[in-house]
């Protein structure tokens, strides 16, 4: 089987999985509707990284997403029924990662362009609110933030092989780590995939790195992932 084809039946399985569809419909919900905080937002430092305050919320669903959409392979022989169909395990994994990363590209985008409006609308006018430069800087990071971290979590669901230990290392990484051990260890955490990616959502930052080296250091994280996930499909049995 060729590649579209493969794309193709990856795209329905997702299409037609009700929790799948959910976590999607949750990112931009969860959110958009954490962007009317941005209007309690009183001490003006950054209110850009406040209107995007929900997207610490919205990448655990994003993660959900891409975790579950692998994991269910693993589940009652469903993978060997796929590589019956896709015997080139690289190519179906490959056409796996390309179906989870454009709905969530899709809908990160539009989240991110919800989050402005509701943002702006919310915080009113005045010297606070963000530039339309740096809301729209913000929207497409927002994007390509939590399509990364989507295939962030599929790479890591193809290693462990089951989606309650994917989300049981990812979660305490995006809700503990990264807020209570990033904020004690340094510069060290500002690498981490998640706090480096999300500085595209900043006005002000003050680690070594940008709104553009930031996502490209969580890519990093998601290509190696994603090469272990690709690994570890094409060796270990299905």
């Amino acid at each position: 089987m060729s590649f579209q084809p493969a794309l193709h039946a990856e795209w329905i399985k997702i299409r037609t999985l009700r929790s799948l569809v959910g976590s999607l419909a949750a990112v931009l919900l969860v959110t958009a509707a954490l962007a009317l905080l941005a209007s309690t937002d009183e001490t003006g430092t950054d209110s850009l990284s406040s209107m995007f305050f929900g997207v610490s919320f919205g990448q655990i669903a994003a993660t959900a997403f891409g975790t579950t959409a692998v994991s269910s392979e693993f589940q009652g022989g469903a993978l060997r029924l796929t590589l019956a169909a896709v015997p080139d395990r690289l190519r179906w994994f490959a056409a796996k990662a390309t179906a989870i990363a454009a709905p969530v590209l899709a809908v990160g985008l539009v989240t991110g362009v919800a989050t402005l409006l509701v943002g702006r609308a919310a915080l009113g006018p005045g010297p606070d609110r963000p530039t339309w430069s740096e809301g729209l800087r913000a929207a497409v990071g927002c994007g390509v933030y939590l399509t990364l971290m989507a295939l962030f979590a599929a790479g890591l669901a193809a290693v462990l092989r089951s989606g309650v230990a994917t989300l049981s290392v990812l979660i305490p990484l995006l809700l503990i780590v990264s807020f209570v051990v990033g904020d004690l260890s340094g510069g060290v955490a500002d690498f981490l995939p998640d706090r480096a990616g999300q500085v595209v959502l900043h006005s002000d930052w003050d680690g070594s790195l940008g709104p553009w080296t930031g996502l490209a250091v969580t890519a990093v994280w998601t290509a190696g992932a994603l090469l272990a996930g690709a690994w570890s499909v094409h060796r270990r049995d299905a």
